[in-house]
């Protein structure tokens, strides 16, 4: 199973990113999809993720600021990111979870910068 992100970038302060992560396998056999991120000299840490039943969880940094959702037909998950800030500047990670096992992409950089 692979996953693979797409659509980091650099961008401004108080811009947005629509950040994709293509599965290869059926996302329905994801019991959670989502995204984490790890910045420079920091531990990877949680942003968002989505169960399959379509209930989704926040870190507190992104809470009304990040969206996270998955297209079931097109094995994707997204997060769309707005008024994005210096600090969120960080390698996003998409992650799965299947069973009892986890999955994760390789990561796309996000770099928030004037």
């Amino acid at each position: 199973v692979q996953l693979v992100e797409s659509g980091g970038g650099l961008v401004q302060p108080g811009g947005s990113l629509r950040l994709s992560c293509a599965v290869s396998k059926s996302v329905g056999g994801f019991w959670q999809l989502g995204w984490y991120r790890r910045a420079s000299g920091k531990q990877r840490e949680l942003v968002a993720t989505i169960i399959n039943d379509g209930n989704t969880h926040y870190a507190d940094s992104v809470k009304g600021r990040f969206t996270v959702s998955r297209d079931n037909a097109k094995n994707a998950v997204y997060l769309q990111m707005n008024s994005l800030k210096p600090e969120d500047t960080a390698v996003y990670y998409c992650n799965g979870n299947s069973g009892s096992t986890t999955y994760w992409g390789q990561g796309t950089q996000v770099i928030v910068s004037s």
